[in-house]
């Protein structure tokens, strides 16, 4: 792959991976296990914008098809073309600690599509991510998007600490998200026939909320970079955000 053409995107823009339902192949999973894993290496040491379609061709590691081989190593063409992009982090911008939340859900279990994520940045330059399939089923959209924004609290209050422990004072981190109805469960404890069915241990947002650590604000979709955790973008949004 040294001298691969350069792709704008990490996945072909509406490709879709489905299970491969045919006998594993072990030589074509372990060269694809060994590439996954390099990929896993970048993606949680400097690539936030890598993460999506890591974890989700992460997810046919098992019995992976020629198919899933071919994008994976599509994957080295968007990087053979950013390669040389960095982590610039600006010392007098006045933002402090902001986090974005975006949650894709789907009634489809068996393909596995469903994927939360959110990002942390940190004078203006990614400073921790995440992109993965949610531990529990979500029923509806709203309620992956709650259990989005509860795993960003429960982050954005490590850092806090330790931020504390080294001797800095963090001022409130913001969480971004762009579902009207999580924010609205976030922000109102009260106990609704749509909720009541929502894991006790995702509704810690609420206390922090009531504490005032962690205010929620709502962002457009269009206008929230951490879709590109989430799903498959085109290449206009994918490099807008």
């Amino acid at each position: 792959m040294t001298n691969a053409i350069t792709a704008n995107t990490p996945l072909l823009h509406r490709y879709t991976p489905v299970a491969h339902t045919g006998n594993p192949d072990p030589t074509l999973q372990t060269q694809y296990q060994a590439i996954i894993s390099s990929l896993l290496y970048l993606m949680l040491g400097t690539c936030p914008d890598i993460a999506f379609a890591v974890i989700k061709l992460s997810q046919f590691s098992a019995n992976p098809s020629k198919e899933h081989y071919e994008q994976a190593k599509y994957i080295y063409h968007y990087l053979a073309g950013t390669k040389d992009y960095t982590m610039v982090f600006d010392g007098n911008t006045n933002e402090g600690l902001i986090v974005h939340s975006d949650s894709n859900w789907t009634t489809d279990i068996n393909n596995c599509c469903s994927i939360t994520g959110y990002f942390f940045k940190l004078a203006g330059s990614s400073v921790s991510w995440l992109s993965r399939a949610p531990k529990t089923v979500a029923l509806s959209s709203t309620e992956a998007e709650y259990m989005g924004i509860s795993d960003c609290c429960r982050q954005a209050m490590w850092i806090t600490n330790l931020f504390g422990e080294i001797g800095f004072s963090v001022s409130l981190i913001t969480i971004c998200g762009d579902n009207q109805g999580s924010l609205f469960i976030g922000s109102n404890p009260v106990q609704e026939k749509q909720t009541k069915y929502i894991d006790i241990c995702y509704h810690y947002i609420r206390k922090c909320i009531e504490d005032n650590k962690v205010p929620v604000v709502f962002v457009p979709g269009n206008n929230n970079p951490a879709g590109m955790f989430t799903k498959n973008l085109d290449c206009l949004k994918f490099v807008k955000f």
